[in-house]
């Protein structure tokens, strides 16, 4: 609890101002994600923990295990990965293709698209891990290590991305308005001793323009992120110094939504506000980075691509894909 002129609430004696916000309802974009998410890591787990044995066994071992059948590139399940896989890299180029093709590109919003994107781009390493059995020898351990770089940087400019407003008037004019409620709050906050201005005022603590004109694109990025886990731990610090004990364990340490509307409402405009001013700070950084990315990126995916292609070719060529 912080001292001087907050007053703790949750203490028994108090009760929620007002009803909670209503959340938004969950889009079926988001609905798709999440079960997107939820089987890749249940087929994944399921997998690794089923053929640990086989996995971690020597190369000379193998052959004689009961699962080898199984699990190896060509087995009833790593085949069926291998397919899976392939499915999974066709769809990944379905997102930039789109930006060629017109019809294509009316269909949807391009976060939506990319989202799914990125879904599929850090679910193809682990599906074709197993698929390999753990095996990065030759051509196909050069495209796995090139597509996991591809996966990585994938995740980081699906960060730099969201950094980004896509218009800077719309970005100015919401940063006023998140000023106005925050002032708003803030008075109203202090006359009913919830919260202390200064501790709200942290959650809004940045860098100076200065120090990140003078920051290198890598330390701009470093730093970003450290900025972006930095708010959920005062987000949870702020909720602990303002409720009582019992609240603070029903919360897990302040981590989650406290069932104070009026506490969660100031917290959550705070919060928002400490974003949109940290991407406006960041703003050119960010651009160079993503400038930078675009550069990286499409020719680790275009020489996976081709690598993919050439893997795929040869285990048919081979007869290792069965066709009837």
């Amino acid at each position: 609890m912080s001292t001087g002129t907050a007053t703790q609430i949750g203490a028994g004696t108090a009760a929620p101002a007002t009803s909670a916000p209503q959340r938004t309802p969950i889009s079926g974009v988001r609905i798709i994600l999440i079960t997107g998410y939820t089987l890749a890591i249940a087929l994944v787990l399921t997998i690794a923990v089923y053929g640990f044995s086989y996995y971690t066994a020597g190369a000379t071992d193998r052959p004689f295990s009961e699962k080898h059948h199984i699990l190896k590139p060509t087995g009833t399940v790593g085949l069926k990965l291998g397919f899976l896989g392939f499915l999974l890299f066709l769809g990944i180029f379905v997102y930039p293709l789109r930006k060629n093709w017109s019809w294509l590109a009316k269909k949807g919003n391009s976060k939506n698209w990319l989202d799914i994107h990125v879904l599929m781009g850090l679910s193809l390493p682990f599906i074709i891990l197993l698929h390999s059995s753990f095996k990065f020898r030759g051509f196909a351990g050069m495209a796995f290590w090139i597509m996991a770089a591809v996966s990585a940087s994938g995740v980081i400019g699906r960060y730099v991305y969201n950094q980004i407003p896509r218009r800077m008037n719309t970005a100015e004019l919401s940063m006023r308005e998140l000023q106005d409620q925050h002032a708003q709050l803030a008075a109203n906050l202090a006359a009913q001793r919830l919260l202390p201005h200064e501790d709200l005022a942290s959650l809004l603590h940045m860098p100076s323009k200065e120090r990140v004109a003078r920051m290198n694109m890598v330390v701009a990025l470093l730093e970003m992120v450290g900025l972006d886990l930095l708010r959920s731990v005062r987000v949870a610090r702020l909720r602990r110094r303002a409720v009582s004990f019992g609240e603070v364990v029903l919360t897990l340490g302040g981590y989650l939504r406290t069932r104070y509307a009026d506490l969660e409402t100031a917290i959550e405009s705070a919060r928002e506000q400490a974003a949109l001013m940290k991407r406006t700070l960041f703003l050119s950084r960010a651009q160079q980075v993503f400038h930078l990315w675009h550069v990286v990126h499409k020719p680790f995916s275009y020489s996976f691509a081709i690598l993919a292609v050439i893997h795929v070719g040869v285990a048919v060529a081979m007869g290792y894909v069965p066709w009837r």
